[in-house]
Protein backbone atom coordinates (compact mmCIF):
# COMPACT_ATOMS: atom_id res chain seq x y z
CA UNK A 1 0.00 0.00 0.00
CA UNK A 2 2.80 2.38 0.92
CA UNK A 3 4.57 1.58 -2.33
CA UNK A 4 1.38 2.38 -4.32
CA UNK A 5 1.08 5.75 -2.59
CA UNK A 6 4.71 6.56 -3.34
CA UNK A 7 4.27 5.55 -6.98
CA UNK A 8 1.33 7.92 -7.46
CA UNK A 9 2.64 11.43 -8.27
CA UNK A 10 1.28 14.28 -6.20
CA UNK A 11 -1.41 16.30 -7.94
CA UNK A 12 -0.13 19.59 -9.27
CA UNK A 13 -2.42 22.47 -8.49
CA UNK A 14 -2.63 25.57 -10.62
CA UNK A 15 -3.56 29.13 -9.75
CA UNK A 16 -6.00 31.62 -11.15
CA UNK A 17 -4.45 34.91 -12.27
CA UNK A 18 -5.46 38.16 -13.88
CA UNK A 19 -3.18 40.24 -16.04
CA UNK A 20 -3.90 43.78 -17.20
CA UNK A 21 -1.69 45.15 -19.93
CA UNK A 22 -1.80 48.67 -21.31
CA UNK A 23 -1.23 49.56 -24.95
CA UNK A 24 -0.18 52.91 -26.34
CA UNK A 25 -3.24 55.14 -26.99
CA UNK A 26 -2.33 55.49 -30.68
CA UNK A 27 -1.51 51.81 -31.23
CA UNK A 28 -2.10 50.40 -34.70
CA UNK A 29 -4.90 47.75 -34.73
CA UNK A 30 -2.55 45.23 -36.36
CA UNK A 31 0.05 45.72 -33.63
CA UNK A 32 -2.62 45.31 -30.95
CA UNK A 33 -3.72 42.05 -32.62
CA UNK A 34 -0.11 40.81 -32.58
CA UNK A 35 0.08 41.41 -28.82
CA UNK A 36 -3.15 39.45 -28.30
CA UNK A 37 -1.83 36.62 -30.45
CA UNK A 38 1.40 36.51 -28.45
CA UNK A 39 -0.58 36.17 -25.22
CA UNK A 40 -2.61 33.34 -26.75
CA UNK A 41 0.54 31.61 -28.02
CA UNK A 42 2.10 31.63 -24.54
CA UNK A 43 -1.06 30.10 -23.08
CA UNK A 44 -1.20 27.36 -25.71
CA UNK A 45 2.50 26.55 -25.47
CA UNK A 46 2.62 26.33 -21.69
CA UNK A 47 -0.74 24.75 -20.98
CA UNK A 48 -2.59 27.75 -19.56
CA UNK A 49 -6.30 28.38 -20.02
CA UNK A 50 -7.77 31.81 -20.66
CA UNK A 51 -11.03 32.22 -18.73
CA UNK A 52 -12.03 35.76 -19.68
CA UNK A 53 -10.81 38.59 -21.90
CA UNK A 54 -12.20 42.11 -21.65
CA UNK A 55 -11.22 45.21 -23.63
CA UNK A 56 -11.61 48.12 -21.25
CA UNK A 57 -10.74 50.67 -23.92
CA UNK A 58 -8.89 53.95 -23.63
CA UNK A 59 -8.55 55.28 -20.10
CA UNK A 60 -6.66 58.00 -18.30
CA UNK A 61 -3.45 56.88 -16.61
CA UNK A 62 -2.70 57.67 -12.98
CA UNK A 63 0.61 59.16 -14.16
CA UNK A 64 2.29 59.72 -17.50
CA UNK A 65 4.08 56.73 -19.04
CA UNK A 66 6.47 57.43 -21.92
CA UNK A 67 4.79 60.87 -22.19
CA UNK A 68 1.36 59.22 -22.64
CA UNK A 69 -1.41 60.30 -20.27
CA UNK A 70 -3.86 57.65 -21.51
CA UNK A 71 -3.66 54.04 -22.61
CA UNK A 72 -5.78 51.17 -23.93
CA UNK A 73 -6.44 48.64 -21.17
CA UNK A 74 -6.85 44.91 -21.84
CA UNK A 75 -7.91 42.53 -19.05
CA UNK A 76 -7.03 38.81 -19.19
CA UNK A 77 -8.12 36.26 -16.58
CA UNK A 78 -6.52 32.82 -16.82
CA UNK A 79 -5.53 29.66 -14.95
CA UNK A 80 -2.03 28.23 -15.17
CA UNK A 81 1.02 27.09 -13.31
CA UNK A 82 3.48 29.64 -12.00
CA UNK A 83 6.11 29.29 -14.70
CA UNK A 84 3.66 30.56 -17.34
CA UNK A 85 3.36 33.94 -15.62
CA UNK A 86 7.09 34.61 -15.91
CA UNK A 87 7.04 33.72 -19.61
CA UNK A 88 3.96 35.84 -20.28
CA UNK A 89 5.45 38.91 -18.63
CA UNK A 90 8.75 38.36 -20.43
CA UNK A 91 6.90 38.52 -23.77
CA UNK A 92 4.88 41.58 -22.78
CA UNK A 93 8.08 43.35 -21.77
CA UNK A 94 9.53 42.79 -25.24
CA UNK A 95 6.50 44.11 -27.13
CA UNK A 96 6.83 47.79 -28.05
CA UNK A 97 3.06 48.60 -28.09
CA UNK A 98 2.81 47.53 -24.41
CA UNK A 99 3.70 50.35 -22.04
CA UNK A 100 2.75 48.66 -18.74
CA UNK A 101 1.44 45.36 -17.39
CA UNK A 102 0.61 43.78 -14.03
CA UNK A 103 -0.32 40.27 -12.90
CA UNK A 104 -1.93 39.31 -9.58
CA UNK A 105 -3.00 35.98 -8.07
CA UNK A 106 -6.75 35.56 -7.56
CA UNK A 107 -6.82 32.12 -5.90
CA UNK A 108 -4.78 28.98 -5.29
CA UNK A 109 -5.62 25.30 -5.57
CA UNK A 110 -7.16 25.37 -9.04
CA UNK A 111 -7.66 22.07 -10.88
CA UNK A 112 -6.52 23.10 -14.35
CA UNK A 113 -8.13 20.10 -16.01
CA UNK A 114 -11.52 21.05 -14.59
CA UNK A 115 -11.40 24.67 -15.80
CA UNK A 116 -14.04 25.25 -18.47
CA UNK A 117 -13.42 27.71 -21.28
CA UNK A 118 -16.18 29.74 -22.96
CA UNK A 119 -15.10 30.78 -26.47
CA UNK A 120 -17.27 33.94 -26.36
CA UNK A 121 -15.62 35.07 -23.13
CA UNK A 122 -12.06 34.44 -24.30
CA UNK A 123 -12.00 36.21 -27.67
CA UNK A 124 -9.73 39.24 -27.98
CA UNK A 125 -11.69 42.16 -29.44
CA UNK A 126 -10.22 44.04 -32.37
CA UNK A 127 -9.11 47.57 -31.55
CA UNK A 128 -10.45 50.12 -34.02
CA UNK A 129 -8.27 52.88 -35.40
CA UNK A 130 -9.64 56.21 -34.16
CA UNK A 131 -8.38 59.77 -34.23
CA UNK A 132 -6.90 60.71 -30.90
CA UNK A 133 -9.34 63.57 -30.21
CA UNK A 134 -7.60 64.54 -26.99
CA UNK A 135 -4.05 65.71 -27.42
CA UNK A 136 -1.42 64.42 -25.04
CA UNK A 137 -0.68 66.93 -22.28
CA UNK A 138 2.62 68.75 -22.19
CA UNK A 139 4.72 68.86 -19.03
CA UNK A 140 3.58 72.44 -18.36
CA UNK A 141 -0.07 71.42 -18.69
CA UNK A 142 0.36 68.44 -16.36
CA UNK A 143 1.93 70.75 -13.76
CA UNK A 144 -0.90 73.27 -14.10
CA UNK A 145 1.38 75.95 -15.55
CA UNK A 146 -0.46 76.10 -18.87
CA UNK A 147 -4.16 76.04 -19.66
CA UNK A 148 -5.50 72.91 -21.37
CA UNK A 149 -7.70 73.96 -24.27
CA UNK A 150 -10.03 71.70 -26.25
CA UNK A 151 -8.94 71.09 -29.83
CA UNK A 152 -12.11 72.83 -31.06
CA UNK A 153 -10.96 76.20 -29.69
CA UNK A 154 -8.28 76.90 -32.33
CA UNK A 155 -10.90 76.46 -35.04
CA UNK A 156 -13.16 78.90 -33.24
CA UNK A 157 -10.31 81.36 -32.89
CA UNK A 158 -9.50 81.02 -36.59
CA UNK A 159 -13.14 81.68 -37.40
CA UNK A 160 -13.04 84.78 -35.19
CA UNK A 161 -9.87 85.98 -36.90
CA UNK A 162 -11.48 85.49 -40.30
CA UNK A 163 -14.55 87.41 -39.15
CA UNK A 164 -12.51 90.34 -37.79
CA UNK A 165 -11.46 91.77 -41.19
CA UNK A 166 -15.04 91.55 -42.41
CA UNK A 167 -16.25 93.46 -39.33
CA UNK A 168 -13.55 96.10 -39.82
CA UNK A 169 -14.49 96.51 -43.48
CA UNK A 170 -18.15 96.94 -42.57
CA UNK A 171 -17.26 99.55 -39.95
CA UNK A 172 -15.07 101.45 -42.42
CA UNK A 173 -17.86 101.42 -45.02
CA UNK A 174 -20.36 102.71 -42.48
CA UNK A 175 -17.97 105.50 -41.43
CA UNK A 176 -17.41 106.49 -45.07
CA UNK A 177 -21.17 106.60 -45.71
CA UNK A 178 -21.69 108.75 -42.61
CA UNK A 179 -18.92 111.14 -43.70
CA UNK A 180 -20.41 111.42 -47.21
CA UNK A 181 -23.86 112.14 -45.78
CA UNK A 182 -22.42 114.81 -43.46
CA UNK A 183 -20.53 116.42 -46.34
CA UNK A 184 -23.69 116.49 -48.50
CA UNK A 185 -25.63 118.09 -45.65
CA UNK A 186 -22.94 120.77 -45.23
CA UNK A 187 -22.97 121.49 -48.99
CA UNK A 188 -26.75 121.78 -48.99
CA UNK A 189 -26.67 124.12 -45.98
CA UNK A 190 -24.02 126.31 -47.64
CA UNK A 191 -26.05 126.49 -50.85
CA UNK A 192 -29.15 127.46 -48.86
CA UNK A 193 -27.29 130.24 -47.02
CA UNK A 194 -25.89 131.51 -50.33
CA UNK A 195 -29.37 131.61 -51.90
CA UNK A 196 -30.76 133.53 -48.92
CA UNK A 197 -27.93 136.04 -49.13
CA UNK A 198 -28.51 136.59 -52.86
CA UNK A 199 -32.24 137.12 -52.30
CA UNK A 200 -31.56 139.74 -49.61
CA UNK A 201 -29.14 141.59 -51.88
CA UNK A 202 -31.68 141.69 -54.73
CA UNK A 203 -34.40 143.01 -52.41
CA UNK A 204 -32.14 145.79 -51.20
CA UNK A 205 -31.32 146.81 -54.79
CA UNK A 206 -35.00 147.05 -55.76
CA UNK A 207 -35.76 149.30 -52.77
CA UNK A 208 -33.02 151.67 -53.77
Amino acid sequence: MAEAVLATPAKKWAREYETIYILRPNVDPDDAAKVAQRVQDVMDRMGGKIIKVDLWGKRKLAYAIDKHTRGIFVYVKFASYGDLVAELERNLRLLDPVIRYQTIVLRDGVDLAAVEVDAEETTFEAIEQTDDDEAELTTAQRLGMEEVRPRSEPAAEASGEAQAPADEAAASEAAASEAAASEAADTQETASESATSDATTEASSEEE
